[in-house]
């Protein structure tokens, strides 16, 4: 029996488990650092249909149908005047069975833990080193040891256990951008709705079938390095207010009705996680942070996690040749996206609608740019 090490308990590291469960040569740990699981937090998370194919086998498709919404459309606005510019098809993309699907972060984490037991999760641990022979003796930070066959590491875009293996420098960079997320509990378009405006745009969809609605906006702003530090003033009312102040400044709505609202500095990688032990796998975030203009951070961490196992199932080492043309398609259509939705001077917005209501038509292009990642 081969045995697993997978460090972090995120969507990756939680599908990658699922998969294991179902091979009984397998035999699977996953370590985690944080004490337990916060499923109170309603951030909403796009599962396009390349990743939510492969959920369906695992049983996501038998979820409660109030717990997950199936948008038909992404409709973009301007944010000054609420004006339409175009709207995207996702039909296009679905099949009978799998679908573009919205839902809860919590609703798919709870649905990925059904089927593990309680015992193959470790937390408040985290990898301190290892020795690698044939096998990888892995010691962790409560002083224990272990040996594997092969080790995922999966614990985020910070991800310390990554530092341990790869001779790269791999800290990820500030994108000069913040997120700010939360919850809205009444809105009338049941769609994924867009608002672009001046240096930010901020995105609107349902995640379930009673009324809650997802919020994010992402916003330039550039921040010191001690701010970035500091989590306190991140998590201040005035910092918050500040940011709310620019969206009401150039937009028509009303922000008073969201709840839950956080900032997060967004961090992105500069460069892929390099080793040579063909044992050792890298997913998720911890692989890439993509900037989230292009909504597949969750989308490719369950790919990727689909990806190691068939690779490890094989005994393939063709993993990252596959995987890292794709990395680079998704990044350069995310920071596109991020560049085009941000325009500030009003002839390269203007430009930039014209271009969108063509291209959003275009089935040509769509299928070019959008269902090469969706339909993988």
């Amino acid at each position: 029996m081969k045995k697993v090490a997978i460090i972090g308990a995120g969507i990756s590291g939680l599908y990658l488990a699922n998969i294991l469960n179902n091979h009984a040569e397998f035999n699977y740990k996953i370590f985690e650092k944080k004490d337990d699981f916060n499923f109170s937090e309603g951030y909403g998370i796009q599962l396009s249909v390349n990743s939510v194919k492969l959920l369906n086998k695992i049983g996501f498709k038998n979820l409660p149908a109030s717990d997950v919404y199936f948008p038909r459309k992404v409709n973009f606005f301007q944010s000054n005047n609420f004006k339409k510019i175009c709207d995207i098809d996702l039909n296009q993309f679905n099949d009978d069975i799998n679908r573009y699907t919205t839902t809860k972060r919590s609703t798919l984490l709870k649905f990925l833990l059904e089927n593990i037991p309680n015992d193959k999760i470790k937390f408040n641990t985290t990898l301190n080193h290892l020795d690698y022979d044939d096998d990888i003796k892995a010691h962790f930070s409560d002083e224990s040891q272990e040996n594997f066959d092969f080790l995922v590491i999966a614990d985020g875009v910070f991800s310390r256990s990554k530092l341990i293996i790869s001779k790269e420098s791999l800290s990820p960079k500030y994108n000069n951008s913040i997120a700010l997320r939360g919850k809205i509990n009444k809105y009338d378009d049941k769609n994924i709705s867009i608002f672009l405006g001046s240096n930010f745009h901020y995105v609107i969809y349902p995640v379930n079938q009673h009324n809650e609605y997802n919020f994010v906006a992402i916003l330039k702003k550039k921040l010191t390095q001690a701010k970035l530090d500091n989590k306190e003033i991140l998590k201040s009312e005035h910092f918050l207010n500040s940011l709310k102040e620019i969206l009401n400044n150039n937009s028509l709505t009303n922000f008073e009705n969201l709840t839950e609202v956080q900032a997060f500095p967004i961090f992105v990688s500069k460069s892929l996680p390099i080793t040579n032990k063909k044992n050792i796998f890298f997913s998720g975030d911890a692989l890439f942070a993509f900037p989230p203009s292009f909504a597949q951070g969750a989308s490719q961490s369950i790919e990727t996690a689909q990806d190691i196992f068939e690779s490890i199932n094989s005994g393939s080492d063709n993993l990252y040749k596959n995987r890292i043309s794709r990395i680079y398609s998704i990044n350069w259509r995310s920071k596109l996206n991020h560049f085009a939705f941000h325009l500030s001077n009003p002839i390269n917005i203007l430009i930039r609608n014209i271009i969108l209501k063509y291209l959003s038509k275009n089935k040509k292009f769509l299928q070019n740019y959008l269902g090469k990642i969706y339909r993988n």
